[in-house]
């Protein structure tokens, strides 16, 4: 095998290169003492086929550069027993055997797969588009919590897009993945970028209702800056230091860097902890409002002592909370409202980390089951804190 790195280079050039390699050392023949047929050392194409015996089949690693080629395994070349490779029948050259190249039954899971995240996608993208203008039409629908919302769900509009794009205009185009084009990269880092900035929007959301809860005195017009700056900014910086340390190696940049990456902890490590953060938030949250529930409690008992604009303050709190049902009633709402909360606060992907090996017994029902809660999450927020939402029902009627 070849020892140099070809992430620099395009497939023709690599193919020029394999082929060089192979020639250099064609001059080489193995020691023909007792009148044993070879067949030839021979570049298919694609692989340096190595001297073989009569009547014997060559195995090779499959091509590493080729898109749906798995590199652990071979492929073959039957050296007939006059010396000469097999031909094909229908073109009558030598032909190699790389059908083996493919595992064909995880290749069409993920056709099944990627058909979900297509139809899920599509279907959260109206929904998200669709409740947005809403937002925006109704100019009372102002308030801090609900440009969170607007925020949240202007990126998971654009990274459900792009996702769209990236599956039509790379995943599923050859052509594309192979000449691994600046363009292709770009966009790579777009979906990286605005698929880090939903995750830290619902980080936004987590904070702003902990808060909101946690203290007193809250000056709204101090909170926005703040959450714009980790929503949107945080985002650039993790996707920079990401597109740095990547573009760093040249085995990291083939196939417009669809493959798994060295680095990607750059951007799943704060996204791991900004949903652990959200947990601890969700967990704060319910257990203030069983006690305050089971007590009789005011959501803010300290507000009641305050000046008047501390029962704005309340009333904001209250109409936080009677958006997931919390204030009509005890326990059951509460666990009703946590289970509202879950998909605004991101939490479903917390079980998303604990991927099983590829080729274990339950990992097509992992990808499936992640194909549905990543790609219909749109769908699902939109329909819980928009189309269901009292506010907005009321505004509507």
């Amino acid at each position: 095998m070849e020892t140099f790195l070809e992430g620099d280079l395009t497939l023709e050039q690599i193919i020029i290169t394999r082929r060089e390699n192979c020639e250099d050392i064609k001059d080489f023949t193995p020691a023909n003492d007792t009148g044993e047929v070879y067949c030839p050392r021979e570049f298919d194409g694609w692989s340096c086929v190595n001297w073989t015996s009569a009547g014997q089949v060559a195995h090779f690693p499959c091509p590493y550069f080729i898109l749906g080629f798995d590199p652990k395994r071979f492929g073959q070349r039957t050296c007939l027993m006059d010396g000469t490779w097999f031909r094909h029948p229908d073109s009558n050259k030598t032909w190699s055997n790389y059908t083996t190249c493919v595992d064909l039954e995880d290749l069409e899971l993920r056709k099944h797969v990627n058909f979900i995240y297509k139809t899920g996608y599509s279907i959260s993208l109206a929904a998200l588009i669709i409740s947005l203008f809403i937002f925006f039409y109704f100019k009372s629908l102002s308030c801090t919590r609900i440009q969170i919302h607007k925020n949240l769900f202007l990126s998971l509009t654009i990274n459900n897009c792009l996702w769209l794009i990236w599956y039509e205009a790379v995943v599923d185009n050859l052509p594309v993945l192979m000449t691994n084009g600046l363009g292709c990269q770009a966009l790579h880092l777009l979906v990286q970028y605005f698929l880090v900035a939903t995750y830290l929007w619902m980080f936004c959301e987590g904070l702003y209702l902990h808060t909101l809860l946690v203290v007193t005195f809250l000056t709204e017009s101090r909170v926005m800056p703040l959450l714009y700056f980790i929503g949107w900014g945080v985002p650039a910086i993790l996707v920079l230091i990401y597109a740095a340390m990547r573009s760093s190696l040249r085995e990291e940049k083939l196939h417009c860097w669809i493959h798994e990456s060295l680095y990607s902890w750059t951007l799943s490590g704060p996204v791991c902890i900004s949903m652990l953060a959200n947990l601890v938030f969700l967990i704060n949250i319910v257990r203030l409002l069983l006690t305050k529930l089971h007590t009789g409690q005011p959501v803010s008992p300290k507000a009641s002592f305050q000046d008047p604009q501390s029962s704005v303050r309340l009333r904001r709190r209250n109409t936080v909370l009677s958006q997931t049902g919390v204030m009509s009633g005890r326990t059951r709402k509460a666990v009703r409202a946590t289970f509202i909360l879950i998909p605004l606060l991101g939490l479903q992907y917390i079980l998303m980390p604990f991927r099983p090996q590829q080729g274990a017994a339950w990992e097509p029902a992992y990808q499936i089951i992640s194909a549905v809660v990543t790609s219909y999450q749109g769908l699902c927020v939109a329909s819980l804190f928009c189309f269901f939402n009292g506010e907005v029902s009321k505004e509507g009627n």
